[in-house]
């Protein structure tokens, strides 16, 4: 096996041993957190990995250990099942879960992406210049695809029928190579993995046109730490104030981001993968909400919105607050979320 993070099948042990802040054990020990990526080692982890890198994991006593993922799904499925303490993973996913799985429920500590990242992107020279025009169309995303599956809002928004474009179920990869022979009009993915993927197979990003859910009526958050309220909750806390100062390193300076994603997975460009956090950064985490009231935190009128548009994107019925998918009780004050100025 090579240096190269293996996906899942190597961990990365992120946090040297710390004198415990009262929650190790009586011997001084760190406590463990182990927690999943939801994917790979790029640049949705790089608030993760700048963390340890820094020993913001330490200072709280804690002892880290990151997996890659497959998916929020997966990710899930694990967080509920205790072989994880928390997971980077998509809310509605976590709604999902919850329904059917009612005493395993998982809850949201801090919100990641502010703003939802799910998109459809088309080549600049389509003739899809507008939601209507993707009437019949045929778009690549897998069956789980959250950009698949959060369709139908996009739809409703704009006056389509939710089974307006013909689906083709492939491997992202595959769909990539379809989408750039002509053989597919579109595809699926958060704008910043769908961009700069196609960027690396050699289309250039003027040469793309998005279509972001969140600019066409989706008003849900996209990605959260997500973790087992049966953890220690001062584990989690800890875990929440150290990844939140990491993220809050990285908006300010996305160029340390790129550098700790290189420095743990030694395949990864770490010039794509710094265009891609910087992209992320911009466009769904600097925003109107987050500068008011820090990096992390949620309003109750946007996880309403987040369960209604769950529930029909899914065809899933329950009765739902915002108190029971998200809670503000693991997150540092407001003064210690705050956007900070670029370095």
């Amino acid at each position: 096996m090579t240096k190269s993070l293996q996906i899942g099948r190597r961990s990365l042990l992120l946090a040297a041993p710390a004198v415990a802040l009262g929650f190790g054990s009586a011997r001084g020990q760190t406590a463990k957190f182990r927690f999943n990526l939801g994917w790979r080692v790029e640049a949705s982890a790089a608030g993760f990995l700048v963390a340890a890198e820094r020993g913001y994991y330490r200072d709280e006593g804690l002892d880290v250990t990151i997996d890659v993922g497959n998916g929020s799904s997966g990710a899930i499925a694990q967080v509920a099942g205790g072989a994880y303490d928390g997971a980077s993973a998509d809310i509605p996913s976590m709604i999902q879960h919850n329904l059917a799985n009612p005493g395993r429920k998982l809850i949201c500590a801090a919100i990641q992406y502010d703003t939802n990242p799910n998109a459809l992107i088309v080549k600049a020279d389509s003739p899809i210049k507008a939601p209507r025009d993707f009437i019949g169309k045929k778009v690549a995303g897998q069956p789980f695809n959250a950009s698949r599956a959060l369709f139908p809002i996009f739809a409703r928004a704009q006056g389509l029928p939710a089974d307006a474009v013909q689906w083709q179920s492939v491997d992202p990869g595959l769909g990539n190579q379809l989408f750039l022979k002509g053989e597919v009009d579109a595809v699926a993915f958060f704008y910043f993995t769908g961009l700069l993927n196609l960027k690396l197979a050699g289309l250039p990003l003027d040469q793309m046109r998005t279509f972001r859910y969140s600019d066409y009526g989706l008003k849900g958050y996209g990605n959260a730490i997500i973790v087992n309220p049966a953890t220690n909750p001062r584990a989690i806390s800890g875990f929440v104030r150290a990844a939140t100062r990491g993220w809050l390193d990285c908006i300010a300076d996305p160029d340390a981001g790129g550098k700790a994603v290189k420095a743990r997975e030694a395949l990864a460009d770490q010039a794509i993968e710094t265009e891609r956090l910087k992209m992320m950064v911009e466009g769904t985490m600097v925003t109107p909400d987050t500068r008011l009231y820090g990096w992390g935190g949620a309003s109750p009128a946007r996880l309403q919105a987040t369960i209604e548009e769950t529930l029909l994107a899914y065809n899933l019925k329950g009765d739902l607050k915002p108190d029971d998918i998200f809670t503000s009780q693991y997150l540092p004050a407001t003064a210690d979320r705050t956007l900070r100025a670029k370095s």
